[in-house]
C-alpha cells in the first residue's frame, strides 16, 4: 500500500506521553523504537537457534522479518495496523537504508582491488563462468515467470530480464567471506580462489545492477532509451572520477590520520561525510545511493591502521542495529501467502533449482578445466552459490522500481534464503580436509618420551629429565587479551629456570580471538592466517604495535627469550583446532592456558569469560598433542611484569602421585634452577595406609553422571604397583638432582586432605601452587571423586584451589601430562571395599 505525501505530513515525530492522552504507537519515533526492539530481539533469538547449524546472521534477520510480517503474525490485521501501519514503512526503511549505505561502504572497504588483480586468470575464468551461466539461466526463467505469474508481465522486458539474471547470478561476497572464515577455509587455496572469484563476481554484479537500475527507471520501462544511456554514462563518469581523484585524496587522508594516531578523529568524520556525499551523488544521477557508497569504500586504502579504525567506528552500529532493520524490512515485505497453488510453488522450486544448478555447474566445469580436483571444484561451486545480503539488496531495489511484483519478490527472497541456508552444511558434508594428513603427529611432554603402547610406562621416571633440561623448552602460551600478559610473562620467566645460558626457552604466543560476523573480524582472520592456520607474521619496522606486542617485545629483549606472536581468529567451537595445529607445527612441549575466570589476590572473581571459553579450555585439554597447564591467576608476580633480576617468589608443588603430578614435579625442577625462585615440594602420604581402618579404593565408570558437573578420570587399565614405583623413582631422582635447591616436605594426612591443601594456598607463603590434574589419581585423590565439582576440568585438587570460596590467595598452575593412553576420561563412581557409593560399574576397571 502506497503512502501519500499528505499522509506522511500528518505524521508527528514524538508524543506527549500516555498521561496526556497520546498513544505512542501513533507517532513515528516511539513506534520506530518499538519496531527496532522487536526486530533485534527476535532476530537474536533466532540467531541463537540457528548457530548450531552454522548459519550467517542474515538468515535469522530475514526469517525474523517474515515472522513479524504478513506471512505469519501479520495475518492478524489488528497487530499489523498497530505495530507496522503503512505510514511507518517509509520511516523504518529510511533508517534501515542509512545502515545499508554504510554497510555497502564497509563491503567496498573489505574488498581489495589489488588482490582481485593479483588473483590471476583462473579466478577470473571461474567468476566469468559463475556469473554468465546463471545469468543466462535467470533470463530463461524470467520468460517462464512472466507467462506464469499474474502481473509479472507489467514490467518492461529489459529491466525484468536483467533483474532476474542478476538475482540468480550474484554471489554475496560478505556472506561468503564469513562462511569461509567459519570453516577455516578463508586462507586456504580453495578459499582464496573463492574470494577472488567472488570479488570479480561482486564487481560484475554491481555493474549489472547499475545497468538494471538505469534501464528500469521508475518502473514500466516507458522512457526514452536516451535517458537510460545518460544514467549509464553518468555512472561510468562517477566511477572514473572517484578512482582518479577521490582515491588519491583518501590515500592522503589515511596518511594524515595514521600520523595523527588516536587524535585523527576529524579524518574519520571526513570519511563518513564522503560516504554520504557519494551516495547522494549516485542517487542524483539515477543510480541507487548504495552504489556510490560501495565505490567510495573501494577508494579507501587497505594498508595501515586507518581502514581498521573507520571499520571499528562504523560496524557495531551498522551490523547490530541498522542492518537488521533493513533485512527484517525485506521479510516484512515478503508475503508467502502470495505464492498460491501448485504452479506457483513449482515456480519456486524451478527458481531454486535453476539458481543452484547454474552457479554450481558453471563454476564446477571451469574449475575442473583449471586443474582443480572434482571435490574442490564442487565445494567452490557450492560456496559461490551463497546469496544473502547483496541478493536482498537487488530484490528490494527491483521491488522499489516496480520491476518485481509481490509474488515474484516472495519467490526470490525464499530462493535467497534456501541457497544461503544450504551452503555451510553442504560444504561441511563435501569438504573435510584432514589437518594431519600426510604428516606425523609428534606427541610431546616434559617428563620423558610419550609411550606409544600401554607397556611403555616402565620407562624410568628420570630417563627424560636430563634430556629435558639439556634441550630447548618450547612453550605455547594462549592469551585472551592484555590482562593475561603480566602473569604469563612472570610464569614463563619462572619456568625458564637458568637465566644462563640464555635462550633455553622459545615462547610462542597465541592470541585467541573469537570470530564474529563483523567486518573487522574477517579482515583480522585474513591477515592472521595462512593456508588455514595461524602463522608467524613478521612486524615491519615502524608498523603498528599494540600494548601486547610491546610487552612481549620488551620481555624478549630484556629476558633474552625467543618470543613469536600469532593470532588465532576462529569460532570458539573450533578454537582447539588452531591451538593443536600451532602446537604440532612448532613442536611445543607445553601449552599454557588462562583460566576462564580472572581473580584478584583476595580470591574474588573479577570477570567470568563465560561457559564458551571454559569449553574451549576443556577441548584443548582433551585434544592437545602435548602437555597442558591451566593458570589460575591471582596477581602472580604482583600483577605486573618483572625482569629476571626482580623475580622473587615462592613456588609450592603439591605431590600426591600419578603421571600428572610427576609432570608437575618435572616442571618444578626447571623452576628451581631460577635464582629468584624458591621451590618447595610437599608430598602427601596417606596416614591410613596399612592401618585397620584403611579401605581399598577403586574407581568405576558411571553412566549416571554428567562430565560437566563431575570430575572425570582416565579409563586406562593401570598397574597401581607400577605407578607407585614410578612415583618413588621420580621423587628420588628429583631430590638427588635438585639437592639443596629445593625444600622437600612430607605430610602424613589422616583427616581432610582438601583442608590440608587449601591451608597451603591460604598461607600467603607462596605466589604459585603447582598441582597435577590427577587423571590417574592416588587413593587419596580418588576418594575425592564424589565431591561436588565447580571446575571439573581442573581435577579435585586444582578445583579446590581455584574455587573462590576457600580463600586461597596463591595463583594455581594445574598440569596435565600428555599421554594418549590416558586421553579418554569419564565420570566415575568410588568403590570402597567392593561397595559402590553411586552408579553402576563394569567388572574390568582397574584400581588407581
Amino acid at each position: 500500500m502506497s503512502v501519500s505525501a499528505a499522509d506522511m505530513a500528518a505524521v508527528k515525530t514524538s508524543s506527549n506521553g500516555v498521561w496526556q492522552g497520546d498513544d505512542p504507537l501513533h507517532f513515528a519515533f516511539p513506534l520506530l523504537i518499538l519496531q527496532a526492539l522487536l526486530i533485534i530481539v527476535l532476530s537474536r533469538i533466532l540467531a541463537f537457534f540457528f548457530r548450531p547449524l552454522r548459519q550467517p546472521k542474515v538468515i535469522a534477520e530475514i526469517v525474523a522479518g517474515i515472522l513479524l510480517g504478513p506471512s505469519v503474525l501479520g495475518r492478524n490485521k489488528a497487530y499489523l495496523r498497530a505495530l507496522f501501519p503503512p505510514w511507518s514503512t517509509p520511516v523504518l526503511e529510511s533508517v534501515a537504508s542509512l545502515g545499508l549505505l554504510f554497510f555497502l561502504f564497509l563491503v567496498g572497504l573489505e574488498l581489495d582491488l589489488r588482490s582481485v588483480r593479483r588473483s590471476g586468470k583462473r579466478a577470473f575464468a571461474i567468476a566469468a563462468a559463475g556469473i554468465s551461466l546463471p545469468f543466462a539461466c535467470g533470463v530463461g526463467v524470467a520468460f517462464v515467470l512472466r507467462s506464469t505469474i499474474p502481473g509479472a508481465d507489467q514490467a518492461g522486458y529489459a529491466p525484468f530480464l536483467v533483474f532476474m539474471g542478476v538475482a540468480l547470478s550474484i554471489t554475496a561476497f560478505p556472506v561468503l567471506a564469513r562462511i569461509l572464515a567459519e570453516l577455516k577455509l578463508l586462507t586456504t587455496p580453495i578459499g582464496e580462489t573463492a574470494l577472488a572469484a567472488a570479488a570479480f563476481n561482486d564487481v560484475a554484479a554491481w555493474v549489472l545492477l547499475a545497468l538494471a537500475v538505469a534501464i528500469s527507471g521508475g518502473g514500466g520501462g516507458h522512457r526514452s532509451p536516451l535517458v537510460s544511456l545518460w544514467v549509464l554514462l553518468c555512472g561510468a563518469a562517477f566511477v572514473a572520477a572517484w578512482m582518479l581523484v577521490v582515491k588519491p585524496a583518501m590515500a592522503w587522508v589515511a596518511r594524515r590520520a595514521d600520523a595523527a594516531g588516536q587524535g585523527g578523529d576529524v579524518w574519520v568524520a571526513v570519511t563518513l561525510a564522503g560516504v554520504l556525499a557519494s551516495g547522494f551523488a549516485t542517487d542524483m544521477v539515477g543510480i541507487h545511493a548504495i552504489f556510490g557508497a560501495f565505490v567510495f569504500g573501494l577508494t579507501v586504502p587497505k594498508e595501515g591502521e586507518f581502514a581498521g579504525r573507520v571499520t571499528e567506528r562504523v560496524e557495531d552500529l551498522v551490523s547490530e542495529l541498522l542492518l537488521p532493520l533493513y533485512f527484517a524490512s525485506s521479510g516484512l515485505k515478503t508475503d508467502v501467502a502470495t505464492i498460491r497453488g501448485g504452479e506457483a510453488w513449482g515456480m519456486l522450486a524451478l527458481v531454486i533449482g535453476t539458481a543452484c544448478a547454474g552457479k554450481i555447474a558453471g563454476t564446477f566445469g571451469v574449475a575442473m578445466a583449471c586443474g582443480m580436483s572434482a571435490r574442490e571444484a564442487l565445494v567452490l561451486g557450492v560456496v559461490m552459490n551463497t546469496k544473502g545480503l547483496v541478493e536482498l539488496i537487488v530484490l528490494n531495489i527491483g521491488r522499489e522500481r516496480k520491476v518485481l511484483n509481490e509474488e515474484t519478490f516472495a519467490i526470490l527472497v525464499l530462493m535467497a534464503l534456501v541457497t544461503t541456508f544450504i551452503t555451510t552444511p553442504a560444504v561441511m558434508a563435501i569438504y573435510k580436509p584432514a589437518r594431519t594428513a600426510g604428516r606425523r603427529l609428534h606427541h610431546r611432554r616434559l617428563q620423558g618420551p610419550v609411550p606409544s603402547a600401554p607397556s611403555s610406562p616402565s620407562v624410568s621416571a628420570g630417563a627424560g629429565a636430563a634430556t629435558a633440561n639439556a634441550k630447548e623448552l618450547r612453550v605455547l602460551a594462549c592469551i585472551h587479551g592484555g590482562h593475561d600478559v603480566p602473569a604469563l610473562i612472570n610464569l614463563i620467566e619462572t619456568i625458564r629456570g637458568h637465566t644462563q645460558p640464555r635462550h633455553l626457552v622459545k615462547l610462542y604466543i597465541l592470541r585467541m580471538v573469537e570470530l564474529t560476523e563483523r567486518t573487522s573480524s574477517i579482515l583480522m582472520a585474513r591477515a592472521a592466517r595462512r593456508n588455514g592456520v595461524p602463522f608467524l607474521r613478521p612486524r615491519r619496522a615502524g608498523g603498528p604495535h599494540d600494548q601486547i606486542d610491546v610487552a612481549f617485545d620488551t620481555y624478549a629483549q630484556l629476558g633474552h627469550v625467543h618470543v613469536r606472536a600469532m593470532t588465532a581468529v576462529s569460532a570458539l567451537h573450533t578454537m582447539q583446532d588452531d591451538v593443536a595445529a600451532v602446537a604440532e607445527d612448532k613442536r611445543v612441549s607445553l601449552v599454557v592456558l588462562p583460566f576462564h575466570k580472572r581473580q584478584t589476590v583476595h580470591g574474588d572473581d573479577v570477570e567470568n569469560l563465560g561457559p564458551e571459553w571454559r569449553a574451549v579450555n576443556r577441548r584443548i585439554l582433551r585434544e592437545a598433542p602435548c602437555s597442558v597447564a591451566v593458570l589460575v591467576d591471582r596477581g602472580f608476580g604482583g600483577g605486573e611484569q618483572v625482569s629476571s633480576e626482580q623475580v622473587a617468589h615462592g613456588v609450592c608443588v603439591v605431590f600426591f602421585g600419578g603421571p600428572d603430578d610427576r609432570e608437575a614435579l618435572e616442571l618444578a625442577g626447571r623452576m628451581a634452577e631460577h635464582p629468584g625462585v624458591q621451590v618447595t615440594v610437599v608430598r602427601f602420604v596417606d596416614g591410613k595406609a596399612g592401618s585397620e581402618e584403611h579401605a581399598e579404593v577403586t574407581l568405576r565408570p558411571s553412566n549416571t553422571k554428567n562430565a560437566d558437573r563431575n570430575y572425570t578420570f582416565s579409563t586406562a587399565a593401570v598397574d597401581s604397583r607400577k605407578e607407585k614405583e614410578l612415583d618413588e623413582a621420580a621423587v628420588v631422582e628429583f631430590r638427588q638432582r635438585m639437592g639443596s635447591l629445593v625444600r622437600f616436605e612430607e605430610r602424613v594426612v589422616v583427616g581432610n586432605v582438601i583442608d590440608e591443601v587449601v591451608s597451603i594456598g591460604k598461607s600467603r607463603e607462596y605466589g604459585l601452587l603447582v598441582v597435577g590434574k590427577g587423571r590417574l589419581p592416588s587413593a587419596m585423590v580418588a576418594q575425592l571423586a564424589v565431591r561436588p565439582a565447580e571446575h571439573p576440568e581442573l581435577g579435585p585438587i586444582g578445583d579446590a584451589l581455584a574455587s573462590s570460596g576457600h580463600g586461597v590467595t596463591s595463583s594455581v598452575l594445574v598440569v596435565q601430562q600428555h599421554d594418549m593412553n590416558n586421553a579418554d576420561e569419564v565420570p566415575v563412581s568410588v568403590v570402597v571395599d567392593g561397595h559402590a557409593h553411586d552408579g553402576e560399574f563394569p567388572e574390568d576397571m582397574a584400581e588407581p
